[in-house]
């Protein structure tokens, strides 16, 4: 269990790096949006779930190549940007941005030799608008299925074989289903970089995006945020889980003096 004062400090951290993120999408002018727990959190607490220890974002796939490239001559030295390409030892494909300030090591990296960079992180996953079909609702289950079972072993994928081609081949499969951002009644999906859950969101409830108080600051949302949490979680999460359910998933966390 990490002590509550040290997460605390370790969550400003983040939200520091999240302002410095947000700074520079409103410069250039990139959409992004918050997901997951801290879409989550925006909606129950305002701020971070009080046992979080990461931020989850995603970005309009063209956006999100944009600030992959932007961001090496853009941010601050404070934050490194990890991906596949700078950190070589990185077995994921979408990008974290880590910070220099704070060390975290993962439940599933405990007792291992870490190469690569274990700054506490902001997750930043690409996204895809699909045709609404049936088909391409069971093609996108089963590939993130797939993908799962091909990728590093991680929180969200404890059974992974690691195949990085094989990954990449289906990820580009999905790829080559995305159809832009002007058509409606479209599905907004998850690139497969990030293959934890087949989510996929009408794009009405998506865009034209809001903002929501997170920390006492205003950030960008989806503009139906129960529809979209409503997809991702099966349980009510507007209701606190029981105590024995609000785990992190940090075995530990340092920050640096």
């Amino acid at each position: 269990m990490v002590n509550p004062e040290r997460l605390r400090k370790a969550q400003l951290i983040m939200l520091d790096m999240l302002i410095e993120f947000d700074a520079i999408c409103k410069k250039h002018q990139l959409q992004y949006w918050l997901d997951s727990g801290t879409l989550l959190g925006a909606v129950r607490h305002q701020g971070f779930i009080p046992w979080d220890d990461d931020i989850d974002l995603s970005m309009p796939l063209e956006d999100y190549n944009k600030f992959s490239t932007i961001a090496k001559s853009e941010l601050s030295s404070e934050i490194f940007l990890q991906t596949s390409q700078t950190d070589k030892d990185f077995k994921f494909d979408y990008i974290k941005l880590r910070s220099n300030k704070a060390r975290i090591v993962e439940f599933h990296e405990k007792d291992k030799q870490i190469n690569y960079h274990q700054g506490v992180f902001v997750d930043i996953f690409p996204m895809l608008a699909i045709e609404n079909t049936e088909a391409n609702r069971i093609l996108y289950d089963s590939t993130l299925k797939e993908i799962r079972d091909v990728s590093s072993i991680s929180l969200h994928t404890p059974n992974g074989n690691d195949d990085p081609a094989k990954r990449a081949s289906l990820v580009d499969s999905l790829k080559q289903k995305h159809q832009g951002w002007e058509i409606n009644k479209t599905k907004v999906i998850y690139g497969g970089e990030m293959p934890d859950v087949a989510a996929w969101f009408d794009i009405e409830k998506v865009f034209p995006l809001t903002t929501m108080e997170f920390e006492g600051l205003p950030f960008p949302v989806p503009n139906n945020p129960s529809h979209y949490l409503d997809a991702i979680y099966s349980f009510d999460y507007r209701q606190l889980p029981p105590e024995n359910k609000r785990i992190t998933h940090a075995h530990s966390i340092e920050l640096t003096p």
